[in-house]
């Protein structure tokens, strides 16, 4: 479902078909002049966009993306962007009227209850006793009262820009008001109404009957999710001049969202019951963008960031007597620097034509140094600088690889290093980036294939029995031993191998109570629905309110309809992302049930349909209009806007949010085929490897170092031709990627490579998921080792929980049920 929403904000593959009928089906039509304002792009909350100049992101051109020289990225992967840019996301330029119609909402009750006097000079009772005020109106009977008073608390949760003078004390006065708000229950009041509106049969039935949807049709939830989203991102983000009241206040807030006390269920799960109505068509008129960028806040509050999850993943470990971490995987990637992108298809056939020029006529090419290599120096450690004939010999190689004279350079085998002069040498790299891993499993087969040629018979499992083994053998063994990792995912793997087996003998399993653990135990009867979802039949295109649209306003449009795509895609990806790893850290088994619905949903193939666009551009796009910003709009005189104030956009090197979300995607995909050969054949069959080859000419360390891992996994399946062909690409592998002591990933020899039982793995993968469901949440199942009660007295004298109304209709029913029904008794004595 949610995979869905991100396939509806991209266009479909340009010049090619998609194998799979219902990645055809889930996308969207190209535009031909008119932007579709699709209900991936949230109608009911966009709604009404008219014609719109098509935008970048939706006719990718096929030209090479970017060149060699593309400037390295400054961009510092976090859980979020800025304060004030994701609250600034919240808002679209078409809802810019709206803020001055809160402010106008708020001031005249104000006026009338506090004459003469600002909210910011107000002390804190007075400030309360006015909230106090403003919470009365929330329970009055008319539905346009309960909207302006909403109004009124958005505008205090917006920051009362009306009495600010900068930005900064919007931000500020926001943050105070959201605690003060909170403090007073402000959160569980906008949850009934909340609860109320989604409920609401009369407006999803008028939505329905529409032939497009418009900003009307959702003004009243628009108005309810502005307000929860605003205290969970104000509450969630730390400072360091908080109050300590505010601390407290905060953490009572996060066990609130993550323990819920007076409803059955998390706050996050109605979210995706939200999201869910919406893409099945009953709720068109739901503001999908601040359903999914809350959703996410809530997650990232409740479960933690990726800092908060390393140290859970710290902890686990010495809760479980596992060894430390060989090194923190954030600050690794934080070091790294970004390579040199591979030869495009032009550069490539450059290189062969100067290649088959004449040889008497030949002229020298010069090694271009490459930033993938930087690690080890300007100069290589394994040459002399007497190369030159060497260099001209090379020439004679044939061009069909584009990048094959770069190994020369690059390789890590030294090539006669005696005839190297001792003064010459240069200081080689302390290490590589990441520490070495081995399994358990990889220790297995290689004892198993020594064992099998040298001694003709294996001996199962054991790894500590090196009899008869030749000395070289037992060191390889011990060095393997030495990098050894077991994860924790290992050890969850192995205690639900032995609950299965001895069921009866280890008894019941203590389940820790986290805040993951809840949402699943909430989410897991649904999840399927949740992961997965039809296509809403309802597009929503429409004008805006019946105005003409101008061409400066179709420009406008245009920018807003990009944007808000933009911002589904990257609240989409990241709650993804986070809710998988939270997942995989509480139980292995949780995680694969996720990432099962999720293949199974098409997740795959569509990330890589994302992919296969100018990805350079669409991180350079300018989807934004910096003057309309929240909360610059506020306390800013607004310019007059013309053509090229909208074209100009902001200076920035590159769009945080799309690079982010493209980080994000690729760590999914990661995720999702890891240690699945059936899945990483996925990758192999939709021809991913070039589409992820173009993604290296964005020059971010992050993001190419999971592009380089997705390479790494596919490259014994890709044959020998292709990585004859990429050696830049494989050199750039061995440099970022982390490595597996006996993995066989550059030369395609390993067993696992073999594809007869890869649905048999998927499969049996399943089996387990569902046994591990079964045990841990179906309490039905437990009653076959439960002992049997023959005692009539005490099965009669158990006390059973009934209902609250059931007294009044006790006498209906004893009538029915009793009295009405006939006693056959000879049917008891058949029985025994």
């Amino acid at each position: 479902m949610l995979i869905e929403l991100i396939s509806r904000s991209r266009a479909p593959f340009p010049g090619r078909k998609f194998s799979w009928v219902a990645l055809a089906a889930a996308a969207p039509p190209e535009s031909s002049g008119q932007v579709s304002c699709s209900s991936s792009s949230s109608a009911g909350e966009e709604g009404e966009m008219g014609k719109a100049k098509p935008a970048p992101l939706l006719n990718p051109p096929r030209s090479p993306q970017g060149s060699v020289d593309c400037p390295n990225l400054e961009f510092e992967y976090g859980d979020a962007d800025g304060h004030g840019a994701e609250l600034a996301e919240l808002y679209s330029y078409t809802e810019e009227p709206e803020l001055s119609l809160n402010r106008r909402c708020f001031e005249e009750d104000f006026h009338t209850q506090v004459p003469d006097r600002r909210w910011l000079e107000l002390d804190r009772a007075q400030q309360k006793a006015h909230v106090m005020h403003l919470l009365d109106g929330l329970e009055v009977v008319s539905r346009d009262r309960r909207l302006r008073v909403a109004r009124a608390i958005l505008y205090l949760a917006q920051g009362v820009f009306g009495d600010c003078d900068n930005e900064g004390d919007v931000l500020h006065w926001s943050r105070h008001n959201s605690f003060l708000l909170y403090q007073l229950g402000t959160f569980s009041a906008f949850l009934e109404l909340l609860n109320m509106e989604i409920e609401n049969s009369q407006a999803c039935s008028s939505a329905l009957r529409k032939p497009a949807i418009s900003l009307a049709d959702s003004t009243e939830l628009r108005v309810l999710l502005s307000v929860m989203y605003l205290m969970v991102e104000n509450i969630r983000v730390e400072q360091e001049t908080d109050p300590p009241e505010w601390q407290t206040c905060r953490e009572t807030f996060r066990m609130e969202l993550s323990f819920p006390v007076h409803t059955e269920e998390p706050f996050a799960l109605l979210l995706f019951t939200m999201v869910t109505k919406f893409c099945s068509g009953h709720a068109p008129h739901f503001p999908m963008k601040k359903v999914l960028l809350l959703l996410w806040k809530v997650l990232l509050f409740t479960l933690g960031g990726f800092e908060a999850l390393q140290a859970m993943k710290v902890r686990r470990r010495e809760e479980l007597g596992l060894p430390p971490l060989p090194e923190d995987s954030i600050q690794v990637v934080r070091g790294m620097r970004a390579a040199s992108p591979p030869a495009c298809a032009i550069e490539l056939v450059e290189q062969q034509q100067q290649q088959q020029k004449p040889r008497g006529h030949r002229s020298r090419r010069p090694l271009m140094k490459q930033d993938s290599l930087d690690i080890y120096n300007e100069r290589d450690p394994f040459k002399s600088d007497e190369g030159g004939v060497d260099e001209e010999e090379n020439d004679e190689d044939s061009g069909m690889e584009g990048e094959l004279e770069l190994l020369e350079r690059d390789t890590m085998v030294p090539a006669l290093p005696a005839q190297r002069p001792p003064m010459d040498r240069v200081s080689f790299p302390k290490g590589l980036p990441w520490a070495p891993k081995v399994r358990q499993k990889d220790i297995e087969h290689f004892l198993e294939a020594s064992r099998n040629k040298f001694i003709g018979f294996t001996l199962g499992q054991d790894t500590e029995t090196l009899i008869g083994l030749p000395r070289p053998i037992h060191e390889s063994v011990k060095t393997l031993k030495q990098h050894k990792y077991v994860s924790i995912s290992d050890v969850q793997i192995k205690n639900e191998e032995e609950l299965e087996k001895c069921p009866m003998s280890l008894g019941e399993e203590e389940v820790q109570e986290t805040p993951c653990e809840v949402l699943y135990r909430a989410m897991l009867y649904n999840l399927p629905q949740y992961m997965v979802s039809p296509t809403p039949q309802q597009e929503g295109r429409a004008l805006e309110q019946g105005m003409l649209i101008t061409v400066l306003q179709s420009m406008k449009l245009g920018i807003d309809v990009n944007r808000h795509k933009e911002i589904i895609v990257k609240s989409i990806s990241a709650l993804l992302l986070l809710l998988l790893k939270h997942l995989k850290l509480n139980h292995i088994y949780q995680f694969e049930y996720v990432s099962q619905h999720l293949v199974f949903a098409n997740c795959i193939p569509l990330i890589l349909k994302f992919f296969n666009q100018n990805i350079m551009s669409y991180i350079t796009a300018k989807n934004s209009i910096s003057v309309l910003d929240y909360p610059h709009c506020t306390v800013c005189d607004l310019p007059e806007l013309t053509a090229e104030s909208l074209e100009a956009g902001d200076n920035n090197q590159f769009c945080w949010r799309n690079l982010f979300s493209c980080i994000n995607l690729l760590r999914i995909l990661n995720k999702l085929t890891k240690w699945k050969h059936s899945r990483t054949m996925m990758l192999v069959v939709f021809k991913s490897a070039p589409i992820l080859k173009r993604a290296l000419k964005v020059k971010q360390a992050m993001m190419q170092l999971y592009v380089l891992k997705l390479l790494k996994i596919q490259t014994k399946y890709l044959g020998r031709q292709w990585r004859k062909s990429n050696m830049k690409t494989m050199s750039a592998i061995y440099q970022k990627v982390r490595h597996r002591m006996n993995d066989d990933w550059a030369y395609g020899n390993d067993i696992d490579a073999r594809p007869w039982d890869f649905q048999a793995e998927e499969c049996t993968l399943r089996a387990n998921i569902e046994a591990f469901n079964s045990r841990r949440y179906d309490k039905a199942q437990e009653s076959e080792f439960a002992p049997v009660d023959n005692c009539l007295q005490s099965v009669l004298g158990q006390r059973l929980e009934l209902p609250h109304d059931f007294h009044y209709s006790y006498e209906l029913w004893l009538e029915r049920e009793v009295f009405a029904q006939p006693i056959r008794w000879e049917e008891l004595l058949h029985c025994q």
